[in-house]
């Protein structure tokens, strides 16, 4: 099309939500009781690895990062859709929706780079335990989870900036709940064969590559777990990886399915079926994965709420 026979379009209209008062109640209800659970769950694993010195490790510190990451993309995406539905508006500003799939796709990439540098934490303390302190210091950490973030946003950088340059000149319906660059691209009237490409090559060395180095380290782990001489020390090594392998499986298992490509109306309730576990469930399950198979965390919690229960009861009686 003529660049003079088109006019920008200035916003879109988000269109997956259900049509029906009742559903529409149900998914409001539903949503807002997992977003402060996930919220609620998420901050409560930051506070305790922050505040607990027992939970002063390396691993806790991933841990911390990872909750933070998965606070911020439940936040990206949960909060319109409540508004949305609240309010009955659809609508979206351009610039809006740039900055939400941006967000959305650096929080998601970030995480598979945090997933990866959490299972290289893992392989060093079971496969090199007498050098883990020093490969493993405060400082290294705080570098790895910067290098992680400064990773994704670079990599989502360049697509995101091509598709904000393209042309929309209507329609401007995503069948979507958020600004997912998928149905997105499906909207523009430009030529977006090189942004496909380019986002293509980048996702897939980005899964493909994280994955990678999450199997050679588990690979290792497995290998240096099975020679150890007692059921005790093995079942001790496998406790500590059981975690971050489940999330590792979720987060990895959505992912592929938006790999797949099947006719397009099945490929849209795909995208959408996996968006919804990548951002809003898998947020979720993280504080119930980590804290309900971990000991160190539930000592922490129960302490705490000891504490704060010792604190009212003095606050209480000093007041009588």
């Amino acid at each position: 099309m003529s660049p003079t026979n088109w006019t920008q379009v200035t916003g879109f209209v988000l269109l997956g939500f259900p049509s029906s008062h009742i559903l529409q109640f149900l998914l409001f209800l539903g949503l807002l009781v997992i977003y402060v659970v996930t919220a609620t769950g998420n901050l409560l694993i930051i506070g305790l690895s922050w505040m607990d010195r027992r939970l002063h490790t390396q691993m806790y510190f991933f841990l911390r990062n990872l909750s933070f990451l998965e606070l911020l993309l439940v936040s990206v995406v949960v909060p319109k859709m409540l508004v949305v539905i609240l309010t009955g508006d659809h609508s979206i500003s351009f610039t809006s929706c740039i900055i939400q799939s941006y967000l959305y796709f650096l929080l998601g990439t970030t995480d598979f780079f945090l997933l990866a540098v959490m299972s290289l934490d893992r392989f060093l303390a079971i496969c090199r335990p007498l050098h883990y302190e020093t490969l493993m210091s405060g400082h290294v950490c705080s570098q790895l989870v910067l290098a992680s973030w400064l990773a994704g946003f670079l990599c989502v950088l360049g697509p995101t900036t091509l598709m904000a340059s393209l042309p929309f000149c209507g329609p401007n319906g995503i069948d979507h709940f958020f600004c997912d660059s998928w149905p997105l691209l499906r909207l523009s009237c430009g030529d977006t064969h090189l942004l496909e490409l380019l986002a293509f090559v980048l996702s897939t060395s980005v899964l493909l590559g994280s994955l990678a180095m999450i199997s050679v380290s588990y690979a290792c782990i497995l290998a240096t777990v099975l020679r150890a001489p007692t059921v005790a020390e093995r079942k001790k090594a496998f406790s500590t990886c059981a975690s971050h392998l489940t999330v590792v499986v979720i987060v990895y298992g959505s992912s592929i399915f938006l790999y797949m490509h099947l006719s397009e109306t099945q490929s849209m309730l795909l995208n959408k079926g996996a968006s919804v576990l990548s951002c809003i469930i898998t947020p979720l399950l993280n504080p119930f994965i980590f804290s309900l198979r971990n000991e160190k965390v539930k000592r922490a919690l129960r302490d705490t709420l000891r504490w704060h229960r010792s604190m009212t009861a003095g606050h209480y009686d000093g007041h009588k």
